[in-house]
């Protein structure tokens, strides 16, 4: 195994909102454009916007100039906002399923764009569902899963761009030892995972979508975060009760109404977790986001001014 690199722990995080949240779920059928987006996000008080790669958002696709890429960048620049990730659309190429020639020229084109628009960071997840490989091919899809990971991990620190895996309850590869055997057999320290505390939450309290035996964790989502904390590269952060958005992955819920615990999730995470450059909100398939997206803001700034200063525990829930 491959040892992560250190995260820089004298850094300040800013604060970021995905995109996404007002695109999927109950804003699927009118989303928002990602200009109307930036302008929400910059009036709630964020630092930052995580680009949701998925028409009618930023798709690298439609964006392959230097030119189109620069008025991007100006109107971002011009709201004040940094941008925190990219998460681009990896669905026509499934990295388990896929020719790695083609996984790596789709990569190829999300690259180009994040390096005219300066992004550092690119998640990315398995694509294919939970239940869509049979047990008699899952050690030679995890084999190829492996294998564009680790290519796609080299070819992006070659570019300047950390790749983030985002585990989830709809994709394969949910449960914990999984997650945990997929960070060390990729081991490209460029290859981090991206801990979404939703995601955490149904994994290792619920068991959600984890098949016959779920398996759960004693410890519940801290317990996952302290197992996942030497890989850490990027961080969701948003309220679970378990629940699952259409039976497919994690509802995102505002802040106080589920059950995640963030103070013992950021203390399991460690030192680095206050390096790193961004903690993004994620509200994705939650109905009322318009409305609990601003008061987000000063809760996770309440919480990294906590961790900064060693009492994250003293931080009350909303």
């Amino acid at each position: 195994m491959v040892a992560p690199e250190a995260v820089d722990g004298t850094r300040e995080p800013g604060i970021s909102f995905g995109s996404w949240a007002f695109s999927f779920g109950p804003f699927s059928g009118r989303p928002w454009s990602f200009e109307d987006v930036c302008r929400f996000t910059a009036d709630a008080g964020y630092d930052a916007i995580e680009i949701n790669g998925f028409r009618p958002h930023p798709h690298d696709e439609d964006l392959d100039s230097d030119a189109a890429c620069a008025d991007l960048r100006r109107f971002v620049d011009d709201l004040g906002l940094g941008i925190s990730a990219y998460a681009p659309d990896f669905t026509t190429v499934p990295p388990a399923e896929a020719p790695l020639e083609s996984y790596l020229r789709r990569l190829d084109s999300v690259l180009a764009f994040c390096r005219r628009m300066g992004i550092t960071a690119v998640r990315t997840d398995t694509v294919t569902g939970p239940d869509a490989v049979p047990p008699d091919q899952a050690e030679a899809r995890f084999g190829q899963l492996v294998t564009a990971f680790a290519a796609g991990a080299r070819r992006c620190a070659d570019a300047g761009v950390t790749l983030l895996w985002e585990f989830e309850p709809g994709f394969w590869l949910n449960r914990p030892s999984q997650v945990v055997r997929l960070l060390t057999e990729v081991g490209e320290p460029n290859f981090r995972v991206l801990f979404d505390t939703a995601h955490a939450y149904t994994g290792a309290v619920a068991g959600a979508r984890h098949g016959a035996a779920p398996e759960l964790l004693d410890g519940g989502e801290v317990e996952y975060a302290r197992r996942l904390a030497p890989w850490l590269g990027h961080l969701h952060l948003i309220d679970s009760d378990g629940s699952l958005h259409d039976d497919d992955t994690s509802n995102h819920l505002p802040f106080g109404t589920g059950g995640v615990d963030f103070a013992g999730v950021l203390d399991a995470l460690g030192p680095a977790v206050a390096g790193l450059p961004w903690w993004t909100v994620d509200f994705c398939f939650c109905p009322t986001t318009e409305a609990d997206a601003g008061p987000a803001v000063p809760y996770v700034r309440s919480l990294l001014d906590a961790v900064r200063s060693g009492q994250a525990d003293e931080v009350a829930r909303p």
